[in-house]
């Protein structure tokens, strides 16, 4: 059974930094991608950040330049650096991971969220 452990969330000003982490484990043959949702009350779930096998990163453009996705294959572990956070960005935070999985095949995981409150 795959498990994503996700750390880093709390309460920050406006304007600070949180790091985010995301450890998957449980029969992981190979992690396809990483990636980072979120969702503010009341609204969709939505994509925030992706890194793939090869390193290949793609970021929704509200966080461009601001946020920055990166992975630690020996860890099957993905992080999420948030710099310069804005109260817009308040929201749970997910962690969704692409894995192949030994007897289970190719399947999507999600953590269980990590809330994040930026104050003004």
């Amino acid at each position: 059974q795959v498990q994503l452990v996700e750390s880093g969330g709390g309460l920050v000003q406006a304007g600070g930094s949180l790091r985010l982490s995301c450890a998957a484990s449980g029969g992981i043959f190979t992690i396809n991608s990483m990636a980072w949702y979120r969702q503010a009350p009341g609204l969709q779930r939505e994509f925030i950040a992706r890194i793939v096998t090869d390193g290949t990163t793609t970021y929704t453009d509200p966080v461009k330049g601001r946020f920055t996705i990166s992975r630690d294959n020996a860890k099957n572990t993905v992080y999420l650096q948030m710099n310069s956070l804005k109260p817009e960005d308040t929201a749970v935070y997910f962690c969704n991971v692409a894995a192949t999985v030994l007897f289970v095949g190719s399947r999507n995981y999600w953590g269980q969220g990590t809330q994040v409150t930026v104050s003004s």
